[in-house]
């Protein structure tokens, strides 16, 4: 795989330009065609933690992916985790989040979803709002836990008793909600 069958764009913000952490974007994006050989374009994102913060604050790493017929954007801020100040670990964990989410579209792509399912709903059950997290109670009263980065939007807007629509997915502690959406009059965002 050459640097041209994969475009990759990385910008840095709030931080001068490192070609080692350009050349791993580089790298792990060709990693990426394993999972699904129709990768199009790769957009890394790399922002430093404000400059007076420095020290033990984690770098924020996002990825949009296209493949013909999805677009999957991975947005990773580890605010507990000190390894993430540095940026090369905080990359590695975004392409592995990026990964994940590739494996599972390609999985979809190739009859996995032929059933069309509706999407799962629930309602918040608990909401753990500085923790980044909740749980969705089913309506056959199961609990599954939901992290602000599963929610469709804006996590702020969630709040408990709320309705929500989602998609159930094995996580590495069990069952868990991704795409996380409100429904209703309680869908801030639209389009």
């Amino acid at each position: 795989m050459t640097h041209s069958e994969v475009p990759v764009q990385v910008t840095f913000r709030g931080m001068a330009v490192s070609d080692a952490l350009e050349a791993a974007c580089w790298e792990e994006a060709e990693k990426l065609t394993r999972f699904d050989d129709r990768l199009q374009r790769c957009r890394v994102t790399i922002i430093a933690p404000p400059r007076h913060h420095t020290k033990g604050q984690p770098y924020n790493v996002t990825i949009d992916l296209h493949v013909p017929g999805a677009e999957l954007v991975v947005n990773r801020v580890h605010r507990d985790d000190p390894k993430h100040a540095d940026p090369f670990i905080a990359l590695r964990d975004a392409f592995s989040a990026a990964r994940r989410q590739l494996d599972d579209q390609t999985r979809r792509r190739r009859g996995e979803e032929k059933t069309h399912e509706p999407p799962a709903y629930g309602r918040v059950r608990e909401l753990q709002r500085a923790e980044g997290w909740g749980r969705i109670e089913t309506p056959d009263a199961r609990e599954l836990y939901f992290h602000r980065n599963s929610v469709v939007g804006d996590f702020d807007v969630i709040e408990l008793g709320n309705e929500v629509r989602f998609v159930e997915e094995q996580g590495l502690k069990g069952p868990q909600a991704s795409s996380v959406t409100p429904v209703g009059r309680h869908n801030r965002r639209t389009g």
